[in-house]
This record gives C-alpha cells, structure tokens and sequence, in this order.
C-alpha cells in the first residue's frame, strides 16, 4: 500500500489519505513513521475508532502512559475525555504549549480523536519548533544552545486544567506541583534536528539569568516561535485523529465554540529516553 500524503503546509503538518486505522495497516507503520517525523504533525480523517483501536495506533510509536492530572475512560487507563460543555467558558489547555514539559521526561507524542466537535470553530493550531529555531541568527542559537529553562505544572494551571476533562476526573494528581529543568535548545533523537523548547504555558525562567533578562529573552522567543511562518491549524471533524512531535512542536486548542459541545479522545505516547 502506498499512502497519499498531503502537506498542510510547507512547514508542519500533513494529512494522509484511505488509510483505515480500525483494520490492519501493520504494513505501512515505517512510511506512517517517516511522515511524522518529517511533517510533525499527521492528520488522518474519517476514522471510526474505539479506544482500543486508538492505543494500538499509539502503540506503534512508542509506549502509552497516563497522564497525571485526569482520571482515564473506564476500562481504558491510557486514555482520558477531554470534554468542553455548551455552557463552559474555557478550554483545557488553552493557552499555547507542549505537552508535559514540566517532567522530567516530557512525553513524546500526543494522540487525539474527535468524537463530536462544533460545527464552526474548535481547530487547533501548531507550531514547528525546528523551524522556529532555524530562523534564529548564529548568534542567538550559540547563545541559546548552553542555557536551561525550568519547566512548572502550576504555571497557568487555570487556563490548562479547568473542567474539560472527563466528569470527576480530577484527582490527588492534580494537587502536585511537578518541575523539571531540560535545555531551551533540544536535539531531535531521530534526526538530530535542533528546536526551541519552551512554552508559554509552562516555561518559567532560564536558570543563571537575572529575572529581569530571563523574562525579557522568554517573551522574545515566546513571540518568535508563535510566528505564522512556522505554524498549520488542523480543522476537526468526527472520526479526525491528529498525532503530532510533543519534542519539536507546540499547539493550541482555539477556544471560539462558545454554546457548542466538544468531545475528544486522547492517549500520551511516552518519553522515547
């Protein structure tokens, strides 16, 4: 089987085509792999998946964990609901960031699947962090490329857990604060490839900097890895799945679907070391 592979940009992003992930498509795993790898972010549409169905595709790129501030589906401990009301005002994890920055080995990958999803509005945006860093001078990225930034759980904890996961899903988790310090320049373990990592969400300081310098330099960087030369947004529909490089990329769910329902699936694919 050779697969169609449409970029969604020259960037990041790209969506593959017949490819049915409730069936057999162990014969295509390696060009599934090399497409994520090269695009960041795949997108594969009209999808009738259980969660099983779900981790097993997860599975092809790595071991599945839980994610440590939500209660999983019922029989289904790798994989949680995050579920936006008609009536609720903000959206879980809305504001930009890469997911589980704050370990101290941040997940590799991101599954998600849309179950229901307003009939306008609701996409999510990406941002490719290679190229973010590539735009960089010589002369930032060797100032950058020694520096470390610490990574927090409960910066903008409000705006990336509120209550859009699923019902009484909060737990004892969810009261831990978690922290970890990893190189604000990070090295693709696949293509050696050089991005930023940091985020807005979770990014607090750049240790042995003043605070002064460290959040000056943060905002210009935040500012600049947010460039619209850098970005695609994924447009949801029912039975979407999107994975994308929780190591080069960052994303955020646009929140402008105020009175509709929104309901996804999502499965974390552990740190590859």
């Amino acid at each position: 089987m050779i697969l169609e592979i449409k970029p969604l940009t020259p960037t990041i992003g790209a969506e593959i085509f017949d490819l049915d992930l409730s069936s057999g498509y162990e014969g295509i795993v390696d060009d599934v792999m090399r497409a994520f790898v090269q695009h960041h972010v795949l997108v594969i549409r009209d999808q009738q998946l259980t969660p099983a169905d779900i981790v097993r595709f997860a599975r092809c790129f790595g071991p599945v964990g839980a994610y440590p501030f939500a209660k999983p589906l019922d029989g289904h401990p790798e994989v949680i609901a995050i579920i936006k009301e008609p009536d609720q005002k903000t959206v879980f994890g809305g504001i930009w960031h890469t997911d589980s920055a704050y370990l101290a080995s941040p997940s590799m990958a991101s599954v998600l699947y849309a179950i229901e999803v307003p009939k306008v509005g609701g996409d999510t945006l990406f941002s490719n962090q290679h190229a973010a860093f590539e735009a960089l001078s010589a002369d930032m990225q060797n100032r950058l490329r020694p520096l470390n930034a610490v990574h927090s759980s409960v910066k903008n904890h409000s705006k990336l857990r509120s209550s859009h996961l699923q019902s009484g899903s909060m737990n004892q988790q969810d009261k831990k604060h978690f922290e970890a310090t990893h190189s604000v320049v990070r090295k693709h373990p696949v293509t050696g490839r050089e991005s930023l990592y940091l985020s807005p969400a979770h990014t607090t300081h750049i240790e042995g900097l003043a605070v002064d310098e460290s959040d000056s330099l943060l905002q210009q960087l935040f500012e600049h890895a947010l460039s619209d030369d850098f970005k695609c947004r994924v447009r949801w529909q029912p039975g979407t799945l999107a994975i994308w490089d929780n190591r080069c990329t960052l994303h955020y769910p646009i929140n402008d679907y105020h009175g509709y329902r929104r309901e996804m699936l999502r499965v974390t694919i552990e740190s590859d070391g």
